[in-house]
């Protein structure tokens, strides 16, 4: 195989890391925006009394005691915790796809100096 022929496809496949980081990245990103939407909406309470509680993050919600034993916690953690692995799996294919493209323009660009050298 000849070098420029393998240097696209590392490019290439450094590329497509690069792209799979950044769409994990955006699916953690959905999370913690669902994460945030539905700490700011109001919601009912649990026991059916339809109720309406405040959102979470409102200084009205404060004087709604039974609203906090009626929050879906383990709901709302569920999503914040479902994000890290995205987050952190899309990290580190960004990094990874980033770094390996990184260097295959500094080795071309070392190559050319070299050639140009000579």
């Amino acid at each position: 195989m000849r070098s420029l022929v393998y240097d696209n496809e590392f490019r290439a496949r450094a590329r497509r890391t690069q792209g799979w980081g950044l769409a994990l990245l955006t699916v953690a990103a959905l999370c913690w925006v669902w994460f945030g939407v539905l700490l700011l909406t109001p919601y009912e309470d649990g026991d059916g009394g339809g109720s309406p509680c405040p959102a979470l993050l409102t200084s009205e919600y404060v004087h709604h005691e039974d609203c906090v034993e009626a929050r879906d916690w383990p709901g709302l953690l569920a999503v914040l915790g479902g994000s890290v692995p995205f987050a952190v799996i899309g990290g580190v294919l960004y990094t990874s796809g980033s770094v390996s493209h990184r260097m295959a323009e500094h080795l071309a660009e070392v190559k050319r100096l070299d050639a140009a050298r000579d």
